[in-house]
C-alpha cells in the first residue's frame, strides 16, 4: 500500500516529501485514502476539520476503537512518518477480515488533517480542532508563507470554514491506538521490532520576532548597525548551549528575513523555536532562558525582540492500564518519545496508546527515515493482535 503513494509529493531533487496540508499532494493522498476505504467496504466520513474516518461497523456506533495516523509531512519529510500508521491500520483490517473476525465495537481508521503543522504553524491542527483544544477562529486566521489564511485555503478546496470545530464523532470513540515509526533508536538498542509508548515530552513552538534597521551592507560601518540577524545568531548559540546543559531539545528550523537582499542589512528576522524537555517546568525554564538570551542580545545590538507562543503541548502520560495491557499482550518494551502525535492530543479525552516500529537509523523528518519491511510486518501483526484483543469478537 505504500507503493502507490511513494511518488506523491516527493521532491525529485531531495527525495524528501512535501505534503503540506491541503496541497495538491495532500489532496491526492486524501483520494487514495478514500479509495482504500471503499475497497474494504468501510464507510468514509470527513469531519469539518478535514479529518477522514473510515468506519468498519456502524458509523453511528459508540465506544469505537480508533486507529490510524496522518498523511501530511514536514518539508522534505520521510516516507514513514504518518503513512506507516495509516497503511498498517488498513493492513490490520485486511488480516482480520480474511480470518472472518467480526468486531464487537466499531473499528475506525483515521487520516488526521494537518498533523505536522508545516503549513500554518500549529501541529496536530485536525485533532486539536476535533477535540476542542484549538479555537476555530484562531485556526481559521492562521496564515501560510504566502499569506493565505486557513479559511481561504479550505474554502478553495471545497470545504466550509464554518464547519471547523469540535467533532461529534469523537464522542463515539472509546479508545485510540496509533502506530508510528519510532523517531529515535531505543528499539534498536532493545533489540525489538515493536514497542509501546509510555509518555510524550512536553513541547511547543515559539515565534521570535527580531526587529532592527534596514541599511546598506557596504556603506554602513559595523558599529553603526542595528542588525537583527546578530541577535538571532546569538540566540541560536544560546539555545544550543542551554538545551544541551538541560538534557532538552531546542531547534530553530524556520527563518524568514526581510527584506531579503544580499546587499541589505535586514530590518526584521522571524525565527521559530521548537523546544522539548522531559518535564513541563523544565520546558518553561528553558524557553524563559532562551528568551532572556534573545532580549540581552537584542539590547546589546540596539534592536528588539518579541516572543509569541504559537502552540504549547503539555506532557502526556498514556493511559497506564491500556499501555500495560498492550505491552503484556505484545511482550514489547515500553519507551517514551520526544515527538508529538495526535494520540497525545486526544489523550485527555479518552484512553490512548501508541505502538512504535523500529527505525534502524533513528532518523525522522528527513528523506533517510526508514523501517525494514520485516519490522513493518511485525508492526502490522502487533496492531492486528491489539484490534483483536480490544475489539473482541461478536
Amino acid at each position: 500500500m505504500l507503493a502507490p503513494i511513494a511518488d506523491v509529493g516527493r521532491h525529485p531533487g531531495t527525495g524528501g516529501y512535501r505534503r503540506s496540508a491541503w496541497s495538491d499532494a495532500d489532496m491526492a493522498l486524501r483520494e487514495w485514502f478514500a479509495g482504500e476505504a471503499r475497497q474494504r467496504g468501510l464507510v468514509l466520513v470527513e469531519d469539518g476539520n478535514g479529518n477522514q474516518l473510515a468506519w468498519w461497523g456502524a458509523e453511528d456506533g459508540h465506544d469505537a476503537l480508533l486507529l490510524g495516523s496522518h498523511l501530511d509531512s514536514v518539508p522534505d519529510g520521510g516516507a514513514y512518518d504518518g503513512p506507516l500508521g495509516v497503511v498498517s491500520s488498513f493492513a490490520a483490517v485486511d488480516a482480520l477480515q480474511r480470518e472472518g473476525f467480526r468486531p464487537a465495537r466499531p473499528v475506525v481508521v483515521a487520516n488526521f488533517a494537518d498533523e505536522e503543522g508545516a503549513r500554518f504553524g500549529v501541529a496536530c491542527a485536525g485533532s486539536r480542532l476535533a477535540a476542542g483544544a484549538l479555537a476555530p477562529e484562531r485556526a481559521l486566521a492562521l496564515t501560510d508563507r504566502d499569506g493565505r489564511t486557513m479559511a481561504e485555503v479550505v474554502r478553495a478546496r471545497g470545504r466550509d470554514p464554518l464547519a471547523v470545530g469540535p467533532a461529534e464523532w469523537l464522542t463515539r470513540v472509546g479508545t485510540f491506538v496509533e502506530l508510528h515509526v519510532e523517531q529515535g533508536r531505543s528499539l534498536v538498542h532493545d533489540g525489538a521490532a515493536v514497542g509501546v509508548a509510555s509518555a510524550i515530552w512536553p513541547h511547543g513552538r515559539w515565534r521570535f520576532d527580531f526587529r532592527g534597521e534596514a541599511n546598506h551592507a557596504g556603506a554602513t560601518p559595523m558599529p553603526d548597525r542595528h542588525d537583527p540577524v546578530q541577535a538571532f545568531a546569538a540566540t541560536v548559540l544560546a539555545a544550543r548551549r542551554l538545551a544541551t546543559a538541560a538534557g532538552a531539545r531546542a531547534t530553530f528550523g524556520r527563518l524568514d528575513v526581510e527584506p531579503g537582499g544580499t546587499n541589505a542589512i535586514p530590518s526584521r528576522v522571524q525565527a521559530w523555536l521548537d523546544s522539548r524537555a522531559a518535564g513541563e517546568a523544565d520546558l518553561a525554564e528553558l524557553v524563559a532562558a532562551i528568551t532572556a538570551a534573545a532580549q540581552t542580545a537584542a539590547e546589546d545590538d540596539g534592536t528588539s525582540v518579541e516572543v509569541v507562543a504559537e502552540s504549547v503541548s503539555p506532557a502526556v502520560s498514556f493511559d497506564a492500564g491500556l499501555r500495560d495491557r498492550l505491552a503484556t499482550l505484545l511482550d514489547a518494551p515500553v519507551l517514551p518519545t520526544g515527538a508529538g502525535h495526535d494520540a497525545g492530543v486526544l489523550s485527555p479525552l479518552l484512553p490512548t496508546a501508541m505502538l512504535f516500529v523500529r527505525n534502524p537509523t533513528g532518523v525522522s523528518h528527513a528523506p533517510s527515515e526508514f523501517a525494514d519491511d520485516d519490522d513493518c510486518a511485525a508492526g502490522v501483526e502487533a496492531l492486528t493482535a491489539v484490534v483483536r484483543d480490544l475489539a473482541g469478537a461478536s
